[in-house]
């Protein structure tokens, strides 16, 4: 029966087979994700939202590395037992497992420089992050009570990367990682101009990341507004780690610096009007959303 000819080859299949259910069986084998002992949360630390990217990333290529050759080689391998059971060979169906073949190597090896182009991009930007969040965390002294700092906290529908709580105001700090482009001589041009409504690099422009810093800033007002009933002074922050900035045209209501002495900036800058009272309340609202975020994420393993 013909049939027979093409079900009967599947045999050599199983060990692929059972060989990829382990593969898929250990994706979650890079996951660095720890929980506390004390009440089963999530910990967090600076940029774990790129962490937990970074994470899905590593699991991404560790499948499409360790499928690609299984899958590639199942239709040889059917192919072959095709052989031992077909009566005569038709050269164009192995023309087409050839075929086949060679278009699952060309999109495997797709797959595989775009995670490795997103890994890229993810470290760099988690490397911005870490600096960032540690020139922040020397607010945090025992003697200065009234320094917060708040990681990855959750708007309804984006993540801030940081929020610090002064004695004189709230700082609304979004993070973004860009790259040096190199002159004729191979040094780095790190230079960017910062202009009411966007950033001129070298040899580009960008205006998303100070829109999207004014979208933190004002949601973060707004949400305060309506979670302490108060009119709370909230300033956004831009920083660009290892870039000159240049703010001679720089819009009044962002502040846009490259990190270095960020914690001294922040601790030194007067945005208005900032009781003790308002300073608690504020504090205590951000530490419930930022455990709405756990929450979240708890939901989601547990999913």
């Amino acid at each position: 029966m013909v049939w027979l000819e093409y079900l009967l080859p599947l045999i050599f299949l199983a060990p692929l087979g059972a060989t990829a259910g382990i593969v898929v069986a250990l994706r979650n084998l890079h996951d660095a994700r720890v929980h506390s002992p004390f009440d089963a949360r999530p910990l967090r630390e600076p940029g774990q939202a790129l962490r937990d990217r970074l994470d899905r990333a590593f699991t991404s290529l560790f499948l499409n590395g360790a499928l690609g050759p299984i899958v590639i080689l199942a239709p040889l391998t059917f192919g072959m037992g095709r052989m031992l059971f077909a009566d005569e060979q038709i050269w164009f169906e192995w023309a087409l497992y050839g075929l086949l073949c060679s278009a699952l190597v060309l999109l495997f090896c797709f797959l595989l420089m775009r995670d490795f182009q997103r890994i890229r991009r993810l470290k760099l930007g988690l490397a911005c992050e870490l600096a960032v969040g540690q020139e922040l965390e020397r607010l945090i002294r025992p003697e200065d009570h009234p320094y917060f700092v708040f990681h990855d906290i959750p708007s309804d529908t984006f993540t801030i990367d940081h929020v610090a709580l002064t004695p004189f105001g709230v700082f609304v700090i979004e993070t973004r990682a860009r790259t040096h482009p190199l002159d004729a001589a191979g040094q780095p041009r790190d230079k960017v101009t910062v202009e009411s409504q966007r950033l001129r690099f070298p040899g580009w422009s960008e205006r998303q990341p100070l829109r999207k810093t004014r979208q933190a800033a004002g949601w973060m007002r707004h949400w305060l507004a309506r979670e302490c009933g108060l009119d709370v002074p909230v300033r956004g922050v831009l920083v660009l780690p290892g870039w000159r900035i240049d703010n001679g045209e720089a819009p009044d209501d962002l502040l846009v610096v490259s990190g270095e002495g960020l914690a001294r900036l922040l601790a030194e800058a007067r945005l208005g009007e900032f009781s003790d009272a308002m300073h608690d309340d504020v504090a205590r609202a951000l530490t419930r959303r930022a455990a709405l975020l756990d929450d979240r994420r708890r939901e989601r393993a547990s999913v």
